[in-house]
């Protein structure tokens, strides 16, 4: 009997100690909008999620200024703004402040008041998301919670049916 109960024991033991960590995507485990810590590209001002419009989804697109799908993709959201008008985007990238500005001035994102971009120099977002490849895009509904993921240049449209 007692070579039993050692032997459940230590079959307990073994399988607590060779069980597997949880590897599930840290946005699919935790699918409520993540903390934002990001540097507002037109006033180098702190943007965080007391920034963000109550009830309004939300995007988030991390970005490269200089990936050639990155500027197709807002090139896409410029020209489709109607479909996201009670949408906020965010885009984040965690390149130099330098090259954020010329992206935003090149892209006339100042007339887009939906549209933010900020420096996240920590790469927080890039690693709670596990970005493999730009752009890469999370949708948020407007409770903050996760509704959709995005890989590589997606078509506008899309997006907008995931609304």
């Amino acid at each position: 009997m007692k070579k039993i109960i050692l032997l459940m024991l230590f079959s307990a033991i073994c399988t607590k100690n060779f069980a597997q960590a949880d590897t599930s995507l840290l946005y699919l485990r935790f699918p409520i909008l993540p903390a934002l810590n990001l540097v507002n590209v037109t006033d180098s001002s702190k943007f965080n999620n007391a920034s963000l419009k109550k009830h309004t989804a939300t995007l988030i697109m991390i970005f490269s200024p200089d990936c050639e799908h990155c500027q197709h993709e807002t090139k896409m959201l410029k020209e489709h703004i109607d479909l996201f008008k009670k949408i906020q985007i965010v885009m984040s990238s965690p390149l130099e402040y330098k090259f954020l500005k010329r992206f935003y001035n090149d892209y006339r994102i100042a007339d887009y008041p939906n549209i933010i971009i900020g420096s996240d120099p920590g790469y927080f977002l890039g690693t709670f998301y596990h970005v493999r490849s730009f752009p890469s895009l999370f949708l948020y509904d407007k409770k903050g919670n996760f509704v959709k993921a995005f890989d590589g240049s997606v078509p506008i449209e899309q997006i907008a049916e995931a609304l």
